[in-house]
């Protein structure tokens, strides 16, 4: 897949503290094994190198330790700007691969879109979550508002992702399906693009038919 980058300057660099991140990814296996059974399907649509961007049913809060497990590579995830309020939370969400970002003023977090710009550029996944919040046994608006400002600087594999927990009330199955890329022709605009891939997302999640 082309990279092609569309103009921005170079952000500052932002990396996953892998000390921190795989002892986290570990304790989170063995936190959420008597809560969640995990079953992955479509793993092989994920590039084992090269950036891409997941975007992903977001049901609950725990879609984010799920995804990482069932990723076969690391993540990085644009999260809501409150979960970095001091320098403690900061460092965690930021070692984990957290870029905070103010959903509701996208254009004011360009440093965020500059930093997600860049880790692409050298090869990382993101995650976007096109919901913005949770919406659970149900497919909520997708917001256009981040996805068109990242394509509108760099040309990446866009991979929609199914969650879909069961209503098992004990160690609840969770299953998590990526998807094929999903085309982005040149005629389409960004809203035809998300409304194509909140389809595609809500098929996976078991939510459309």
């Amino acid at each position: 897949m082309r990279i092609k980058r569309k103009g921005l300057a170079r952000a500052p660099a932002r990396t996953i503290n892998s000390l921190v991140y795989y002892s986290i990814r570990a304790v989170a296996r063995i936190v959420l094994a008597p809560f969640f059974e995990i079953h992955v399907e479509g793993q092989d649509n994920v590039p084992k190198r090269g950036s891409f961007i997941l975007l992903p049913k977001h049901q609950r809060w725990e879609d984010i330790p799920l995804l990482g497990l069932a990723s076969p590579v690391p993540l990085y995830y644009v999260a809501k700007k409150e979960l970095f309020t001091n320098r403690l939370s900061s460092w965690f969400m930021t070692s984990l691969g957290g870029i905070p970002l103010d959903r509701r003023r996208p254009l004011a977090s360009r440093n965020s879109i500059k930093a997600v710009v860049e880790l692409l550029e050298d090869g990382a996944g993101v995650v976007v979550f096109p919901e913005g919040t949770y919406y659970r046994d149900g497919m909520g608006a997708g917001r256009v508002g981040l996805i068109r400002l990242i394509h509108s600087q760099i040309e990446v594999p866009f991979i929609p992702v199914g969650i879909r927990y069961s209503s098992q009330a004990t160690r609840k199955p969770v299953l998590i399906r990526f998807g094929r890329t999903l085309p982005w022709e040149p005629s389409m605009e960004p809203e035809e693009f998300l409304d194509s891939a909140m389809q595609e997302i809500g098929v996976l999640s078991g939510l459309r038919p």
